[in-house]
């Protein structure tokens, strides 16, 4: 892979790490800390820009995010939740223990930090200043306009690609989570700027949805593409339609800058997992990517057995910089050997599970999806009438704020998933909603209760913006409208995809810039201080 001369950047701020969900939940913030810990400890910090995220504001996060569900998260705390159980209730989280969103100390604070990193990144690459952005604490793809699911309360991945359409006309995102990238294809379901693909695990799994036939509507048709898996995905049956759907993805789209989510929960032995992927097999998706030259935003996302998410993290970043890692952990005192006690090597082996994916399901899936693209137009454009100001990205980490120590878990919550309806309509997933577009205006969508496979919750949607999921499934107010945000409430920005006019109530705070959304009035120049990266001890 010839990916050294890229200009590569990481964000990270260990504070971040240090925030915990509680009561046994998997999601583990800790885990960025023990794969930047690996990568210092392999001595590649000094291959690229550390940054540190400036966390970003209220405004910023309701540039996606409703105000009236930005508001209720920066509010409610352990402490006062007994004041808010109906609004709860409403978005989606619960006590520690007791909900896969819970509410826990200083949350606010961490989807500020992590949706810095992700927005910074993209407006690094927006500048020109990185071909390619890692920020592992990313990739939290289920977060919807108005509501958490699946330990996602804020969806980073949403705001930095609203970031990058400020200056490309085409954006990408590639989702390799085993879950369907629900919230990101949901935002963006009803426009040909942003090109969604998810390769996921399908059935009775969380969050339902992700059939094949969930194409897009609208201008957006066509633009979301699904790729449905079954349980024990190997590299070869992954590499047989990752590879041919992407080139058919790069040939046809031609987009400007690509958003990967990354999540290593896809990996063999994670404990929500169920594929059997190596970090090779994961890793070359990742490569596979980064060969065609295009700006690329590399996010987290799931991974729930933390020694192998931080060694997938830490090899993937080595290879985008260009250097195959020995397999031979480093005794580094940044490198929590002593964590690694199950073999000290970094590349994991796989099971001996069934792959359930048969060749000639794969043919098939392959086939239907690629005459799907065959009839993609060629690469759409899409009329930008004013480039916004960029978000600010704070300066380079310093060196005495990288040294950390690792720590344990010990939840065990592996799936137990049934082998069929991999292919059906996403209403026939287990506690899955049909969130269509074609229901969603008609009839307004109810609050489902039940899990999705156990382990990330139940789907849920619920009334908002005239009773229906319309707005929900354009996600930023009017995604692909016509230059009028649907609202029109103070103090929301509305993100337009290829607008023609001016928003309404141009008088109001949350004014928004044609094509852009965000607010009229928001300054900020990027400040970066170039530091010495640490080197491993």
């Amino acid at each position: 892979m010839s990916q050294k001369q890229k200009q590569v950047a990481y964000f990270y701020d260990e504070e971040m790490t240090n925030y915990n969900y509680g009561g046994g939940n998997p999601m583990r913030p800790h885990r960025v800390r023990l794969t930047t810990n690996l990568i210092t400890g392999y001595g590649l910090t000094d291959q690229m820009r550390i940054m540190r995220p400036m966390p970003r504001t209220r405004e910023e996060i309701m540039l996606f995010h409703a105000d009236d569900y930005v508001d209720f998260l920066m509010s409610v705390t352990p402490d006062n939740q007994e004041e808010f159980l109906m609004q709860m209730r409403r978005f989606n989280l619960g006590a520690v223990g007791e909900a896969d969103c819970p509410v826990f100390d200083g949350m606010f604070e961490y989807f500020r930090i992590y949706s810095g990193g992700s927005v910074g990144g993209a407006q690094l690459i927006n500048e020109g200043d990185a071909d390619i952005v890692c920020n592992w604490s990313g990739g939290m793809h289920h977060a919807k306009k108005s509501e958490a699911s699946g330990f996602c309360y804020i969806n980073d991945i949403v705001l930095a690609i609203l970031e990058l359409l400020k200056v490309h006309q085409r954006v990408l995102y590639v989702d390799i989570d085993i879950h369907h990238g629900d919230g990101v294809e949901e935002a963006f379901y009803t426009t040909d700027r942003v090109m969604t693909v998810s390769f996921h695990k399908y059935g009775d799994f969380f969050p339902g949805t992700g059939a094949v036939t969930d194409v897009g509507h609208g201008g957006g048709k066509l633009y979301a593409v699904n790729v449905p898996l079954d349980n024990g995905m190997d590299d070869e049956s992954y590499q047989f339609v990752f590879e041919p759907i992407m080139q058919a993805v790069m040939d046809r789209y031609q987009p400007g800058a690509i958003v990967v989510c990354g999540g290593a929960d896809s990996l063999s032995g994670d404990k929500l997992g169920c594929f059997n992927l190596s970090m090779q097999g994961h890793s070359n998706c990742i490569e596979f990517l980064a060969k065609f030259n295009v700006p690329m935003l590399v996010l987290g996302g799931g991974g729930y057995t933390m020694r192998n998410v931080a060694r997938c993290w830490c090899y993937e970043t080595g290879r985008l910089l260009g250097v195959d890692l020995p397999d031979d952990l480093p005794e580094s005192s940044y490198a929590d050997y002593d964590y690694y006690m199950d073999t000290h090597k970094l590349r994991i082996a796989v099971s001996n599970m069934q792959n359930k994916n048969t060749k000639e399901r794969l043919e098939e899936l392959r086939t239907t999806v690629l005459e799907q693209l065959a009839d993609l137009p060629p690469a759409p454009s899409a009329h930008m009438v004013v480039a916004p100001p960029s978000a600010k990205v704070e300066g380079d980490l310093p060196e005495e704020e990288m040294e950390t120590r690792g720590g344990g878990q010990a939840y065990e919550d592996r799936r137990r998933l049934k082998d069929e309806d991999a292919y059906a309509s996403d209403g026939e997933g287990n506690g899955a909603v049909d969130v269509s577009y074609e229901r969603a205006a008609e009839e307004p969508l109810k609050p489902e209760e039940g899990g999705g496979g156990g382990g990330e919750g139940a789907v849920k949607a619920e009334e908002e913006n005239g009773g229906t999921a319309a707005a929900a499934a354009a996600a930023a107010d009017n995604i692909n409208g016509n230059g009028t945000a649907n609202d029109g409430g103070e103090g929301d920005a509305a993100f337009v995809n290829g607008a023609t006019g001016p928003t309404e109530d141009a008088g109001v705070a949350g004014e928004a810039i044609v094509g852009a959304g965000v607010d009229a009035g928001e300054d900020g120049a990027p400040e970066a201080m170039e530091t010495d990266a640490p080197a491993a001890e």
